[in-house]
């Protein structure tokens, strides 16, 4: 078999596998009387990927994120954006909320950054449906 064949057949191969896990999960979904969520944002599994996501939603509509929240976005993307989006809990905002603040960032700077994990993970639940919590935010607030 030529290299060219066999890179083919392998990655008909990972695709005929990802397929298989796609259809699984949505039967799994449906059998809950969940609703399937769509193969683009059933893929996204990192906070930065949400915030991407919420990004191409804005520019979709006309509205790209300005220089503040552009900025603020861009920080999120640093600092939670490999940060898996089942792992992102209350314990792990508060350790983000002290790492700021041990950067020197003010209770209002703070207040912001959490609001905008809040916004990502809001539009996310809300506009595509995905299976997030926001009340892990809320708590973290607090704290």
């Amino acid at each position: 078999m030529s290299r060219s064949v066999a890179k083919v057949a392998t990655s008909a191969r990972l695709f005929c596998a990802d397929a298989r896990r796609w259809a699984t999960e949505t039967e799994r979904q449906v059998d809950r009387g969940e609703t399937p969520a769509k193969s683009r944002t059933a893929r996204l599994k990192t906070f930065g990927e949400l915030i991407d996501l919420h990004i191409d939603d804005m520019c979709d509509v006309g509205k790209s994120p300005r220089r503040s929240k552009a900025a603020a976005l861009a920080l999120l993307q640093r600092h939670l954006g490999k940060c898996n989006i089942a792992a992102l809990d209350r314990e792990r905002l508060i350790r983000f909320g002290r790492d700021r603040a041990a950067q020197g960032a003010g209770p209002m700077t703070l207040g912001i950054d959490i609001g905008f994990v809040k916004l990502i993970l809001a539009h996310a639940a809300a506009v595509h449906g995905l299976p997030v919590k926001v009340e892990p935010v809320d708590l973290a607030r607090m704290a």
